[in-house]
């Protein structure tokens, strides 16, 4: 009886082992559970792109006028303030000669009915500032001094200096937006590129005239805005969503083919804004959906998921 129970125990525990070892190697054999990365996808939109460079610009008064004694004598009226804003043709100083004020004296005391004054009238030859008041009533001037400087108005304008190298920029536009430090936004015309260079900081002088109600004081600094390239329409995408190679001379971006599978795909690449790539070819569908984030290191016809 113990023989008979011995042998049966024997039988059993060698017909578990072996169905154990059948139930290992058929795990052993089964493939591995299929690993998806787990991925954000993007649509390629149309946008305007511009490339751009925002230099400094300074107002100035281009040409001045210099008001300037016609004789030898006296100032006996000043009409014109540091500062002020004058009309061409306005009356700013009385100058009467010295010679006048003794022949004048003279005569009048032996005969009261003649009228000699000897003064001149000098007038201002443009619109714009008083910007320099050099004499005041009382002093004795010769004949060619400087009276006062008047910043001709018409001559106003602000002068940017664009490094040389991208002077060509300058050139091809006519039409600049200026924004002024209280924010006021104004729009310039380039009238003139100076065939003059600094020779320390390799710059060049461009003009840009402005059209303001505002009168706008001289050394102002505002800021230019000038355009170096610009798309209008074009396909964009995320920078994120563009790869590339070590030596950044080829791109791609990985392309959802259905909801699981993404393949890389090459592109060509235009300019790079504000975190904006634009997308010359191939042309994509509102509908194609490019990988966003989780795309770095994926091969191609990579299995992903992809996530809200």
């Amino acid at each position: 009886m113990t023989k008979k129970f011995l042998s049966i125990f024997f039988i059993s525990l060698a017909g578990f082992v072996a169905c154990k070892n059948q139930q290992k190697a058929k795990e052993e054999d089964a493939p591995p559970s299929e690993v998806k990365t787990p991925v954000t996808v993007t649509p390629v939109e149309l946008a305007n792109l511009e490339d751009s460079i925002e230099l400094n610009a300074t107002s100035t008064f281009l040409q001045s006028s210099y008001v300037k004694s016609n004789a030898n004598g006296y100032v006996v009226q000043v009409n014109a303030k540091p500062g002020e804003f004058v009309k061409e043709g306005k009356t700013l100083f009385l100058v009467q000669t010295k010679e006048s004020m003794v022949i004048g004296n003279a005569i009048s005391s032996l005969d009261s009915s003649f009228k000699f004054s000897g003064v001149n009238v000098i007038k201002a030859q443009a619109h714009g500032y008083i910007t320099q008041l050099n004499h005041e009533k009382g002093d004795y001037v010769q004949d060619g001094d400087q009276l006062a400087v008047i910043s001709n108005m018409n001559s106003f304008a602000f002068l940017l200096n664009i490094p040389y190298e991208l002077k060509q920029y300058a050139l091809n536009q006519k039409s600049v937006k200026l924004t002024l430090p209280d924010g006021t936004r104004l729009q310039g015309t380039i009238t003139s590129v100076m065939p003059i260079v600094d020779s320390l900081s390799q710059t060049v002088p461009v003009v840009i005239k402005v059209n303001s109600s505002e009168l706008i004081p001289e050394d102002l600094i505002a800021k230019v805005l000038i355009i170096k390239n610009q798309r209008a329409g074009v396909q964009t995408l995320p920078k994120s969503a563009v790869l590339s190679d070590e030596a950044q001379t080829n791109f791609w971006v990985m392309k959802m083919i259905d909801s699981v599978t993404a393949v890389r795909t090459e592109i060509k690449k235009g300019l790079d804004i504000n975190n904006r790539v634009e997308i010359i070819s191939p042309r994509f569908t509102p509908q194609d959906r490019i990988v966003l984030t989780g795309n770095y290191g994926l091969s191609d016809t990579a299995r992903v998921i992809v996530q809200n």
